[in-house]
C-alpha cells in the first residue's frame, strides 16, 4: 500500500490509524540543527498523528533548553522529494522519517542512517515487537515506530450480511466464498467492495493470501533477494485464489472504475450497496466522517482476513502498515546523535506521547495500551485494531513499501492485469521474476 493514504480527517478519531507520513527539522542534522549543533533536527508530515509530535517536541523542549528540537513539517509528496534529496547530499535532518522496507534498506547499505540496536533499549522495551521488526535490516535496528499501527481489516455492511444469512464474518476462505454467493443470491450485486482502479487495494489481497497459504517465509524470500520465490506453489496457488474470486463475481462487475482516495470503496460498504471491504485500518475514519450514524448504530463489522484449508500462515498474522518510523541520520554531529537517542528513549511513546495519540483516534504501538485505550469514544474499534497488532505473530509490510520502487510499480502493474482478468498467475510471476 502507498506511503500516505488520503482523506484522514476532522473528527477526534478521524485520523483513526491513518497512515501518516514523515518528519524533519529547518535545520539538517549534517548541517548543524537546533542550538548551533547542541540540539537535533527532524522532519514530520502535516495531517495524521501531527498533534502527537508537536506535544511531544514542546514538552521535549520545554525540559531541554540545551538539546532542542528544532521541527519542520511537510505535506507528502514535498516531504518524499526533499528528504530523498537531504538523504543523498548527506544534509538530512537528525530524525529521518521513513516507510521502512526497501527504502529503509538502501539507507543502510548506503550508510546513511547509525545502528539502533542497542542504543534505544529503552525504547524498544515498550514497543510491539510485531511492530518493531519493521525497523529491522540483517537483524539490527535502524528505524524506531514513531506513531500508530495501520493493519488491513475485513471491514462488513452487519445488515446486508445479516439479510443474506450470513452471521458472521467468514473465518475460512471457503467461507468467504460460500458469503459471496449468498451475497448474490440476496441481490447484493457487489458482493466486496474493491477500489480497481487504484490498483493499490489489490495488493491486500495477495499479501493476505500469499500468508495464509505460503507463511511469512514465502514473502521474506522475495526480500532477501530470491526471485524463484514468486514462482513457488503457494505463490501461485494464492494468485489463483485471486483469480478464483474474481471468476465468482466477488468484486461486482464495475471495480475497475472505483477508486480508494475518493472514498467510493468505503461508500458501497455503509450506502447499503457492498457487504465487505478489505482496507487499512485508516479508512474507519472516512466511515466516521462520510456517514457516522452507519458506526453509531452499529451496522459496521470488522474482522481478520480468513485462513486458508491446508496453508502455514498463522490466521493471526496481519498485513499492513506496522507504523511510520524515526532513523537517526549518520551525517548528523556526535552531539545531535546523542541528543535525539535521549529523546526516542525518554520522550517517544511516554504518558504524554501515548495519550496525543489516542485523543487523536491512533492506535499506539505499545505493549501497555488497552487501559489507555478503554477512554476513548472509539475503544471498540480501537481495543479490536491494536489487539490484532498485538497478537500478531506476523505483521507483513505493504509490499509496494517492502519492495525497491521497480519492483513495486511492476507489481501493481501486473496485480491490475491479473484482477481485470488479463494475465495468469504465471504471468504475474514471471514478470515479477524479471522486475529489478
Amino acid at each position: 500500500m502507498r506511503g500516505l493514504r488520503t482523506g484522514m480527517v476532522a473528527v477526534a478519531v478521524a485520523s483513526a490509524l491513518a497512515l501518516t507520513g514523515c518528519g524533519g527539522g529547518a535545520k539538517p542534522g549534517g548541517a548543524g540543527g537546533a542550538n548551533g549543533g547542541s540540539g537535533f533536527s527532524a522532519w514530520a508530515l502535516t495531517g495524521g498523528a501531527e498533534q502527537a509530535f508537536h506535544d511531544s517536541f514542546d514538552e521535549w523542549n520545554g525540559a531541554h533548553g540545551d538539546a532542542k528540537v528544532d521541527s519542520q513539517f511537510f505535506a507528502n509528496d514535498a516531504y518524499k522529494e526533499k528528504i530523498r534529496t537531504a538523504v543523498g547530499s548527506g544534509n538530512a535532518p537528525t530524525l529521518i522519517y521513513n516507510w521502512t522496507g526497501g527504502t529503509l534498506k538502501e539507507y543502510v547499505q548506503n550508510k546513511k542512517v547509525v545502528d539502533l540496536t542497542d542504543s534505544t533499549k529503552d525504547l524498544q522495551s515498550r514497543i510491539l515487537p510485531s511492530v518493531l521488526e519493521s525497523g529491522k535490516v540483517d537483524g539490527k535496528v535502524y528505524a524506531v515506530p514513531n506513531n500508530n499501527a495501520q493493519p488491513v481489516v475485513l471491514f462488513s455492511n452487519k445488515d446486508l450480511m445479516t439479510k443474506a444469512g450470513i452471521s458472521a464474518a467468514p473465518t475460512t476462505f471457503d467461507e468467504l466464498l460460500s458469503d459471496v454467493a449468498k451475497l448474490k443470491a440476496a441481490g447484493v450485486k457487489t458482493p466486496i467492495a474493491l477500489a480497481g482502479q487504484s490498483v493499490w487495494p489489490e495488493l491486500m489481497w495477495i499479501e493476505y493470501l500469499a500468508d495464509r497459504v505460503g507463511g511469512p517465509q514465502l514473502f521474506a524470500k522475495i526480500k532477501a533477494g530470491d526471485a524463484s520465490a514468486w514462482s513457488d506453489p503457494a505463490m501461485l496457488k494464492a494468485l489463483d485464489m485471486i483469480s478464483q474470486l474474481v471468476k465468482a463475481g466477488a468484486f461486482g462487475d464495475r471495480y475497475g472504475s472505483v477508486t480508494a482516495d475518493s472514498g467510493a470503496d468505503v461508500a458501497l460498504i455503509h450506502q447499503n450497496q457492498a457487504g465487505m471491504l478489505l482496507q487499512g485500518a485508516w479508512v474507519y475514519a472516512s466511515f466516521l466522517t462520510d456517514n457516522p450514524d452507519f458506526v453509531k448504530a452499529g451496522k459496521l463489522g470488522y474482522a481478520n482476513f480468513p485462513s486458508v484449508a491446508g496453508g502455514k500462515g498463522d490466521p493471526k498474522d496481519i498485513v499492513g502498515n506496522p507504523a511510520n518510523f524515526w532513523s537517526i541520520s549518520a551525517s548528523a554531529t556526535d552531539a545531535q546523535k546523542k541528543a535525539a537517542t535521549q529523546y526516542l528513549n525518554e520522550a517517544l511513546f511516554d504518558d504524554t506521547y501515548v495519550k496525543s495519540l489516542i485523543d487523536g483516534g491512533n492506535v499506539p504501538v505499545t505493549k501497555d495500551a488497552e487501559s489507555k485505550l478503554s477512554a476513548s469514544d472509539q475503544k471498540d474499534f480501537l481495543t479490536y485494531a491494536y489487539g490484532m497488532v498485538k497478537n500478531a505473530p506476523n505483521f507483513e509490510l505493504s509490499w509496494d513499501q517492502a519492495l525497491t520502487s521497480g519492483q513495486s510499480q511492476t507489481l501493481l502493474t501486473n496485480l491490475g492485469k491479473l484482477f481485470l482478468g488479463q494475465g495468469t498467475a504465471q504471468q504475474f510471476a514471471d514478470a515479477m521474476k524479471a522486475a529489478k
